[in-house]
């Protein structure tokens, strides 16, 4: 069972400093690490002019613009290479509508296929560039360790801009710049920005600079007119797990209004076809409905068809793209639900007792949708989980993965200790990726098994390491479940990394009645009644009474852990629970 704990209450100098504020806000400011008012009034209400910084504090922008402006000035074709997921695509989109608008044409887009080509540059997607008579590549959200892929871009004469976001390795490509707020030397403040973000701070340099120059190309661009990239900007910032705090808190805020307005009719038929009112989509919607929709054409098929949904103009084009989408999400549900089901007869089939690390795989899996299925087992079993399969029908020789830490344990000190067994791997504390020779997969389990006892051991047991508190922002009480109290907390939207919804505790409270919901009845709605005999409503979806450890019928008492949030099922507006946890 999870365990819980009240975050600690505000310190009295921080709750003195934040005097203007309401209770709630103050412990909601206080546990964001924000302590006085200008900080605070910097998160509660940011300002796109006062809160982003000036994009040439990147390192190289300068030189990035210049060149870009050069292959615009003497028409050179450019190519933009950008990842395929739902950071890449939304930033290839940002910089092909500046050159849209700016009426160059000279341009084309190249977006690797997942499965086949990987992440990053390859050396046949550099060849084809070149073929095609590209002068100029420019990365977005990718190349920041391709050295061997830069080097034939520049035999063949082709000038590199790599913008990326990720942590730069021990050699850096030797390409014409880099613009990377991560890179040694730069001093740009905002370390932690998505690829889409990062594009857009080159994009906002390039219309500062054509308009310091007077260009002819200026008056194109109506003054304010990159606010309407925000959409793009947002959807990655929402899509990518990077903090929203500083830069991307600016970013989130505003690119979730742009969404809520934007007139792109590939995501206005998104919207319409998922049943999201666009104008009032919250970053639930983003992350939960929109998100894998655009990541289900790289992991499914082909990412190109997430970009063209994303910048097409024609409303037929964008119509069939959405619906394609949509069963490509389909499809990409139907084969994970196919491989959870496989796994939990794995582990259903062990007679020994549940390891400590969980290690499965199928040669016909595929490695693109393993970060899906780990999300659910790590959570489910609390410990470590490694899923292999193989890309392609080729019988390559080496594995490919995903882990989920599950628990307090960090996957990637887990692989260091073994990392003999790897090809390859990466990741952070929570999550990671790994290849591995075939001849090396059946003793994966062991190894990591081992591992993580000696990481136990260094961290005195096991159970401390898989386990951790999860805290809770605040205890309520059903009278508290009001649209005030949600205001209040709605002031702190978008949630996300670094600024989570906030968690609270409902303790003792009776249930006034059960049901499930749903075509197939598989959601749960609780009711409690306040003080005021008036219906507070919770709800969890895919979820049974028998998933929860404690009884839950009429008339028992039960502790609740909830976020508050606003429903608009059929236009209309609800305020409800969304159950976390029930003990």
């Amino acid at each position: 069972m999870k365990k819980y704990s009240l975050r600690n209450p505000v310190t009295q100098n921080v709750d003195e400093a934040l005097k203007p504020y309401h209770p709630l806000v103050r412990s909601m400011l206080y546990a964001r690490g924000i302590g006085d008012v200008e900080s605070s009034e910097r998160f509660l209400s940011p300002d796109y002019v006062l809160h982003l910084h000036d994009p040439y504090l990147l390192k190289d922008m300068k030189k990035v613009v210049d060149r870009i402006l050069k292959a615009i000035n003497e028409d050179e074709k450019i190519g933009i290479y950008s990842d395929y997921d739902a950071d890449g695509i939304p930033g290839a989109v940002v910089l092909h509508d500046f050159f849209k608008k700016i009426n160059f044409n000279n341009f084309v887009n190249y977006i690797p296929l997942r499965n086949e080509e990987g992440f990053g540059l390859n050396n046949d997607a550099v060849t084809s560039l070149h073929t095609e008579g590209v002068k100029l590549i420019i990365t977005i959200d990718c190349g920041i360790t391709d050295v061997e892929q830069v080097d034939l871009a520049n035999s063949f004469g082709i000038d590199v801009i790599i913008t990326d976001h990720h942590i730069p390795g021990k050699k850096l490509p030797k390409a014409f710049a880099i613009i990377n707020p991560k890179q040694k030397g730069c001093e740009y403040p905002e370390k932690m920005l998505c690829g889409a973000g990062v594009i857009f701070k080159v994009v906002q340099a390039l219309i500062l600079e054509i308009r310091n120059l007077k260009l002819e190309i200026a008056t194109t661009i109506p003054v304010g007119w990159e606010k309407w990239l925000l959409d793009m900007v947002g959807l990655a910032t929402l899509s990518d797990m990077v903090p929203l705090e500083g830069e991307n808190r600016v970013f989130s805020f505003y690119g979730l209004k742009v969404l809520q307005k934007s007139p792109r009719v590939g995501l206005q038929k998104l919207f319409s076809l998922l049943k999201i009112n666009q104008q009032t989509a919250t970053e639930d919607d983003i992350a939960f409905m929109i998100t894998p929709r655009i990541n289900a054409a790289s992991r499914m098929g082909i990412p190109r068809d997430a970009f063209s949904l994303m910048s097409t103009t024609d409303e037929v084009e964008a119509g069939v793209l959405a619906q394609h989408l949509n069963n490509k999400n389909d499809e990409r549900k139907g084969v994970v639900g196919s491989m959870v089901k496989e796994i939990k007869k794995k582990i259903a089939d062990r007679d020994e007792t549940m390891k400590h690390v969980l290690v499965f795989g199928n040669p016909e899996w595929k490695p693109s949708l393993l970060g899906l299925v780990a999300n659910s087992f790590s959570d489910e079993h609390n410990r470590p989980v490694f899923f292999w399969g193989r890309e392609g029908s080729n019988g390559s020789a080496i594995i490919k993965g995903s882990c989920r830490a599950g628990g307090d344990t960090d996957v990637v000190s887990l692989m260091e200790k073994v990392k003999d067994v790897f090809v390859d791997y990466g990741g952070h504390k929570g999550a990671g990726g790994f290849s591995v020779m075939q001849e090396n997969i059946h003793t994966l389990e062991d190894r990591l098994n081992e591992a993580f006892l000696e990481l136990a051991r260094e961290h005195s047991t096991a159970e401390a390491l898989a386990t951790t508190a999860t805290l809770l922002d605040k205890k309520l009480s059903l009278n508290e479940v009001s649209w005030d109290t949600y205001r209040l907390i709605e002031g702190f939207a978008p949630f996300g990394l670094a600024n989570p919804k906030p968690l609270f505790l409902f303790e003792n409270i009776k249930i006034s009645n059960v049901k499930l919901f749903g075509k197939e009845q598989n959601h749960l709605e609780l009711k409690f009644k306040n003080s005021k005999n008036s219906d507070v409503t919770a709800i969890a979806f895919f979820s049974t009474p028998d998933k929860f450890t404690v009884p839950l019928g009429v008339g028992d008492n039960i502790n609740l852990v909830a976020t508050l949030e606003k429903s608009q099922f059929r236009n209309f507006p609800e305020l409800r629970l969304r159950i976390v946890d029930i003990f």
